[in-house]
């Protein structure tokens, strides 16, 4: 990978109209072999940044101790003698730095961009398995990944912990991708990734806009519910070929928005849909549904509960046929497609329990899920386990403590990731909603086993919100434990080997 000086890195911002003053002239010629804004992961010859609302002067100082040659930053340090770029905008800054350190390395990707309130996971690992089988047929390597639930680049494959990294993360990912000879990246596109600009710098050949309704509206995060829709919007901006779902609220102003992209594709369940998906039905434990479009009119099956996921597999159809992929891997895909954590099943031996894990969390996600479950299965009872996160998105406790009482025979309210509010309070918030009966269980472990100790019918049991995640966030820290899929799967355990059949 070539390197660069310094003063290319400072040509780069000045064009861009966001240098506001440079001081480093003794260092200029200087070759940058690294680039962060973590002062423990620097080394000599890095460009160093200097971001966030918490950054101190003791990170510069750090950072300088270990080698870095400059620092980037909004604020000048007048006590550090050390060279210095001063910007006006750090955010849309390091895009610009990222995407010269690493070789502009998304233009060498087939790279899909997928943003919505819900069903971006779902989508994506959709679209990751066709590829995949598409790409085993040839004898090519897996295509990579990046969304809320994990990252695979093709040398590095971890457990996530944001949906979008920040722009540094996010052109690494892509360098280690090209690296590998990888040719296709899927991934997840958050409207605070695209609001605090870190996919700038990126064309993304397929945009998919999946659906809109209200969430992340807080102080923290969008203050308004226009704001959260037009930062999901600025996606069309920097994309090739735009794919709308046509079942979308507000699709007209979706579909104004869509109009920057080079061509536009609609996708859904409404009668003129490019990719139009009909005929929906179950079937001996599938979803089956036909698709007519330009290519092809078949039908296609889903192993996984939820006719709401019919959306979902179409985005991805639509996505694959941009790419030209043969029919027969788009089936094949569809049928073996998997995503931990998300609509995740576990049926008891007697076949009275069945307990579904999923990521729903947001009112989309649940007025989708609860639906659903009550058409696949009408004569069973839901039994709801959920939380909300603290110190953000508060609209949730209103709208799924609504949606969940609506439908449950009972609900059980448990810890999601409270940060530094009390679990106690933000169940509180949420149980003054819920129009059935309520228990309190922070522990997730704990509200699961006795939820199943609770069943006295064939019962639904939804554990929503966490998915395979591995880890809670209290106060500023993430607290290691099991994921729900690992508290259900020892919970059914259990109970079939206390209800031997």
């Amino acid at each position: 990978m070539k390197k660069y000086t310094l003063e290319t890195y400072a040509r780069r911002l000045r064009e861009a109209h966001l240098l506001v003053k440079g001081q480093f002239p003794e260092v200029k010629d200087t070759l940058i072999t690294g680039l962060t804004y973590n002062s423990k992961d620097v080394t000599p010859g890095t460009l160093f940044i200097c971001k966030g609302a918490s950054f101190k002067e003791e990170y510069l100082l750090e950072a300088l101790d270990r080698g870095a040659v400059c620092y980037v930053s909004e604020t000048l340090y007048h006590k550090v003698d050390a060279p210095a770029m001063l910007v006006s905008d750090i955010r849309r800054s390091m895009p610009f730095l990222a995407n010269l350190f690493f070789g502009e390395p998304a233009t060498q990707l087939h790279l899909t961009g997928i943003t919505g309130t819900k069903g971006k996971s779902t989508t994506t690992y959709y679209i990751k398995a066709i590829l995949d089988d598409y790409l085993a047929s040839r004898q090519e390597p897996e295509s990579a990944v990046i969304s809320s639930i994990d990252t695979y680049d093709g040398v590095i494959r971890e457990e996530s912990r944001l949906t979008t990294p920040e722009s540094v993360e996010l052109m690494r990912h892509f360098r280690n991708a090209v690296d590998s000879h990888i040719d296709f990246l899927t991934m997840e596109v958050s409207s605070q990734a695209l609001k605090y600009n870190r996919v700038d710098e990126i064309t993304f050949d397929v945009g998919v806009f999946m659906n809109i309704s209200e969430d992340h509206i807080s102080p923290s995060e969008h203050p308004t519910l226009e704001d959260y829709f037009a930062s999901k919007l600025r996606i069309f901006g920097q994309t090739r070929t735009a794919l709308v779902c046509s079942d979308t609220d507000r699709y007209e102003d979706v579909m104004g928005a869509a109009q920057e992209a080079d061509r536009v594709i609609t996708f859904g369940t409404k009668e003129g849909s490019d990719v139009y998906g009909y005929d929906i039905r179950k079937g001996d434990g599938e979803t089956l549904f036909r698709v007519r479009c330009e290519r092809f009119d078949e039908e296609f099956s889903l192993t996984v509960p939820g006719l709401f996921n019919v959306e979902n597999a179409l985005a991805a159809i639509a996505v694959c046929n941009v790419y030209g992929i043969p029919v027969e891997f788009i089936r094949s895909g569809l049928r073996r497609a998997r995503s931990r954590g998300r609509m995740e099943c576990f049926t008891s031996a007697d076949k009275k329990i069945v307990a579904i894990v999923d990521y729903a969390h947001n009112k989309l996600s649940f007025e989708k899920l609860f639906s659903s479950m009550k058409e696949e299965y009408p004569e069973y009872d839901i039994v709801t386990i959920f939380g909300c996160p603290g110190e953000k998105a508060l609209v949730r406790r209103k709208d799924l403590g609504t949606i969940s009482g609506q439908y449950s025979k009972k609900v059980i309210l448990c810890a999601e990731d409270p940060g530094k509010e009390p679990v106690e309070q933000i169940s509180r918030d949420i149980a003054q909603y819920v129009a059935c009966p309520v228990e309190m269980i922070e522990d997730r472990g704990e509200a699961i086993r006795a939820a199943i100790a609770g069943v006295e019918k064939p019962t639904v049991i939804l554990f929503t919100g966490k998915g395979d995640e591995t880890r809670q966030k209290y106060g500023t820290q993430y607290v290691p434990c099991p994921s729900d899929v690992e508290y259900t799967e020892k919970a059914i355990a259990a109970y079939n080997e206390a209800h031997p059949v």
